[in-house]
């Protein structure tokens, strides 16, 4: 039997073996190497998991959050590189798989907010308790007026008869529709551009009261040239599709509303014509902008000498402010814009008939008339809208309507608007972030290199003077409903829809021409609560934010800080860069356009300015096959603030984050990117949009505001902060090597 070591046996002992110790030791080695392997085996998931709890800390999961990562993580294009196209880069995916709505002309990331902004206003519009607020005049009337522009079966029952009412005892009729048989004898063009006047319609010249801009405590009367319905000249220049859908629109339209057709092409032919003439003379928005120092200011009395032309400007003035008991004196201030436009069609338009005079100056009252008529008529509209816009349809009712009442009676809509649906924090973290941001400006130009301590201190002294208004008035705010109830007193609104409207028209005129009697108040609003708009006013060197746009993908308030810095807090700051663009740099701290820089600092802004001019003159696009340059003059206000806009929104942040101490925590899904990449990733996200070629076209040509794609290359491109946070090297496609900037 062979001795072997067993569980419980004696082990037989021979010489040549090892001594027992040995052995021992052996077996304990390897059962401690074991122990010691399952040990740290176990002590690395236990480390694991506690460091995907750290991971999990480090992530918000918020409700807000989330969101926010998923409208970012479905915009985002991997594939492109932010540092050679930042706005494909930010935007790639969702310009891929978003589309124009077939009622609109656009697509943007600010399209959802709207229509939730449009839905909540259809809510309000629409829905009454038994509050005081719901049975006060105002809201009263806003919803009845509401009511009278829904319903399409009371539009279609009256069809147009307080239209043709209308023309027929206070425009003279419309020779257009009454073929040989309208009168001339009777026309007086004075006279019938008056009773346009007094339906808010100022047709060929305009006419309004404004702020004194060489003294902001004052009103003066502005004249100068009135729109074009196509817009800007060269469309009027030669024939396109969309000159023949004008006239096509004309020809439907008198068709529809009159069987006399036997002098209906000639008089569409005429006062086409007209329209070229007047519109060969008509300023664009760049010519507007280079020649606006040159605005001519006179007094009433000596109005006649100065434009030498044959229309009574002085007798027109006189009886159109009497409209609304109003008398003028030879001392009144009279400012005059495109003055070479003002005497050339005064001289054309005594080369043409008063039939040709009276088809067209009617034509222009029709024609924004449309949406409050039945229909048939607002399917010729926007048959001409598709060639003219890209539009293919039309919105629905409640839309129109919603919009409608908001733009006539803005601030009943906002009272109702902000009890309902708008969080009062919004107005308390904006002014905290109008704060840091207006500061870090103060930052910027006592940095500034190029600026003397001269314009340094009063450019100081205008931002700490300038006025920021959030959200909505003071007086929306609370129970008191007196103010509301008396800048509605006059609006009585019955069931019909145009009837309607032209009691609108007429207050409208009457407010605008009563400012000029009144005391100006800075704190004044002109801008709708129920807007998605931010806006600078020289004048009043004043920034405001509507409450529309205090809404995500720009603002909410439980979102982390780089989103709203990177999204309101560019808005504020482009504001605030407003008030010291080329325009807005020639008003002081109290909205008076006069001289406050230096020779030498001016000559060196303007050397700033010039280099962004070229940047942006660069930029094309490509329509049709065509390509179009932009136009970095017409474009350069808004260009400057832009740029200025994220550097202070972005230095803001940085200084909020010092004052925490701490980094916010990431967004679910975009965990590879910081905070400082996720504040430019949202700066981007809020430009991306898509526009129909009609529109984008009508943008280069006649918008301020450059093109959303440059929105966001053009500020990026010249941030030495968006190189270092993205590793970016100067000369790739998104980081300039000479960089442009003012501030």
């Amino acid at each position: 039997m062979q001795n072997s070591l067993e569980i419980g046996g004696t082990p037989t002992i021979h010489k040549d073996r090892s001594p027992p110790s040995w052995k021992v030791f052996l077996i304990l080695f390897i059962v401690l190497v074991g122990f010691l392997f399952i040990s740290t085996f176990a002590l690395a998931i236990w480390f694991g998991m506690e460091q995907n709890k750290s991971n999990e800390n480090d992530i918000c999961l918020t409700r807000i959050c989330v969101e926010a990562a998923n409208n970012l993580l479905k915009s985002i294009d991997e594939t492109i590189d932010p540092c050679e196209n930042f706005y494909q880069f930010t935007c790639g995916a969702w310009l891929k798989n978003r589309k124009i709505p077939v009622e609109d002309t656009s697509e943007t990331t600010f399209k959802v907010v709207k229509t939730q902004l449009t839905n909540n206003i259809i809510d309000v519009l629409s829905s009454s308790t038994s509050t005081s607020i719901d049975e006060s005049h105002a809201i009263i009337n806003a919803r009845r007026l509401y009511a009278s522009c829904i319903d399409e079966e009371a539009i279609e029952m009256e069809n147009v008869n307080v239209l043709l009412s209308f023309i027929n005892t206070q425009l003279g009729g419309w020779a257009m529709l009454q073929g040989s048989k309208w009168n001339s004898s009777t026309f007086n063009i004075l006279n019938q551009l008056l009773k346009l006047f007094e339906y808010k319609h100022s047709v060929i010249f305009n006419v309004d009261t404004v702020v004194d801009d060489q003294n902001s405590s004052a009103n003066v009367i502005r004249i100068g040239q009135s729109d074009l319905i196509l817009g800007i000249r060269s469309i009027y220049e030669r024939e396109s599709p969309i000159t023949i859908a004008y006239r096509q629109c004309i020809h439907d339209i008198v068709l529809a509303l009159t069987n006399d057709t036997s002098m209906i092409n000639d008089d569409i032919n005429a006062i086409f014509e007209l329209e070229q003439r007047i519109a060969k003379y008509h300023w664009t928005i760049a010519e507007q902008m280079a020649h606006v120092d040159e605005s001519i200011r006179t007094t009433l009395g000596n109005l006649s000498h100065t434009l030498d032309v044959n229309f009574d400007f002085v007798s027109f003035l006189r009886h159109a402010y009497g409209l609304a008991n109003v008398s003028l004196m030879d001392e009144d201030i009279v400012f005059i814009n495109e003055i070479d436009f003002i005497r050339n069609v005064s001289s054309i338009i005594n080369h043409y008939s008063p039939r040709t005079l009276q088809n067209y100056l009617v034509w222009r009252f029709v024609v924004n008339r449309i949406d409050q008529m039945p229909k048939r008529f607002q399917m010729i509209k926007q048959n001409f809208l598709k060639v003219f816009t890209g539009s293919k349809s039309q919105q629905s009712r409640t839309i129109e309507c919603a919009t409608f009442v908001n733009t006539n009676m803005d601030f009943a809509v906002a009272k109702l608007y902000i009890q309902k649906y708008f969080d009062e924090n919004a107005r308390n973290q904006s002014m905290e972030m109008i704060v840091n941001i207006r500061n870090t400006f103060i930052d910027i130009v006592q940095q500034s290199s190029w600026m003397d301590p001269i314009s340094k201190s009063k450019a100081i002294e205008k931002v700490h003077a300038m006025i920021e208004e959030i959200g909505y008035p003071d007086y929306l705010g609370n129970d008191n409903l007196t103010r509301l109830e008396t800048d509605y007193a006059e609006y009585n609104f019955n069931s019909s829809l145009m009837s309607n409207d032209l009691i609108i028209l007429r207050l409208n005129m009457k407010k605008n021409v009563q400012m000029l009697r009144e005391p100006v108040d800075p704190r004044k609003w002109a801008v709708a609560p129920t807007i998605i708009d931010a806006t600078y006013t020289p004048e009043y060197n004043r920034i405001t934010f509507a409450a529309g746009v205090l809404q995500m993908p720009a603002y909410h308030k439980d979102a982390p800080k780089y989103l709203n810095y990177g999204g309101i807090g560019t808005i504020i700051g482009h504001e605030v860069t407003h008030g010291f663009d080329d325009f807005g740099r020639k008003f002081d701290k109290d909205g008076n356009r006069i001289p406050w820089w230096t020779d030498e600092t001016i000559k060196k802004f303007n050397e700033r300015k010039q280099c962004i001019i070229d940047q942006y003159d660069q930029y094309t696009v490509t329509l049709a096959g065509t390509k179009l340059k932009m136009n970095g003059s017409q474009t350069q206000g808004e260009n400057i603030a832009d740029i200025g806009g994220l550097k202070e929104a972005f230095f803001a942040y940085q200084n909020w984050v010092r004052q925490m101490g701490t980094e916010e925590n990431k967004l679910p899904g975009l965990q590879k990117y910081t905070p400082e990449q996720l504040f430019f990733i949202n700066f981007g996200y809020m430009w991306c949009s898509k526009v129909t070629d009609e529109l984008t076209l009508s943008y280069i040509l006649q918008d301020v505001h450059s093109l959303s794609q440059f929105r966001v290359l053009g500020p990026t491109s010249n941030f030495d902060e968006f190189d270092r946070v993205f590793g970016c090297k100067p000369g790739q496609g998104n980081s300039r090597v000479n960089k442009c900037s003012v501030w």
